[in-house]
């Protein structure tokens, strides 16, 4: 006769009709079946063991859920799903472009342009030359003419220090001959109580 560990025996019922009536405490039931004491059959001890053990590996799963929630669960899946979607869909979109650029490239300019005649190649090439530098002249100026404003805004603030350093410089001065003053007085002071 094989018992479940969880089935009610008549020694359980015993023992709940003597803590009821004040018999014996839970205390004393629970201190006695945590010896191990020989009364208990091996059964018993098996199934505590078991049920111990699968309480303690529930609480490690339980904890393991609370770390792991943000990336197991549906919710927060479904959303990151969603969003490497739109992601794999514009990657998709740009591979498409760059097989169109590239299949524009790799077709040969020749005979797509004004045709040049020979003797006027190299004056070509010298406007090509030409047309580079004034660019880069015209971007630089372009630059200093954005940065002009700036430029007033700093000179503004570079004045106002140094109006404020030439301010502190005078009321150093001043300090500076009320020190020396004070110790001319307080040396001829000394002098005199000495004397």
């Amino acid at each position: 006769m094989d018992l479940c560990p969880f089935s009610v025996t008549p020694a359980a019922s015993l023992l709940a009709r003597c803590v009821s009536r004040g018999a014996v405490s839970q205390e004393q039931i629970d201190s006695a079946s945590s010896r191990w004491s020989s009364a208990f059959s091996s059964h018993l001890q098996e199934a505590e063991q078991r049920i111990r053990a699968q309480r303690q590996l529930d609480e490690v799963r339980l904890q393991v859920e609370k770390q792991s929630a943000d990336v197991t669960h549906r919710f927060y899946l479904t959303g990151r799903l969603q969003v490497l979607q739109v992601l794999c869909d514009h990657l998709q979109d740009i591979l498409k472009e760059q097989n169109s650029l590239r299949q524009r490239l790799m077709r040969p300019l020749g005979r797509t342009n004004l045709p040049v005649q020979a003797h006027l190649q190299r004056c070509v090439v010298d406007i090509v030359k030409m047309l580079l530098d004034f660019i880069e002249t015209l971007e630089e100026k372009l630059s200093s003419i954005r940065n002009c404003p700036a430029t007033r805004d700093q000179l503004t603030q570079l004045s106002s220090s140094l109006s404020r350093l030439l301010a502190q410089v005078a009321e150093v001065e001043s300090l500076s001959s009320q020190v020396l003053q004070w110790k001319e007085v307080c040396s001829s002071l000394l002098s005199d109580s000495s004397a």
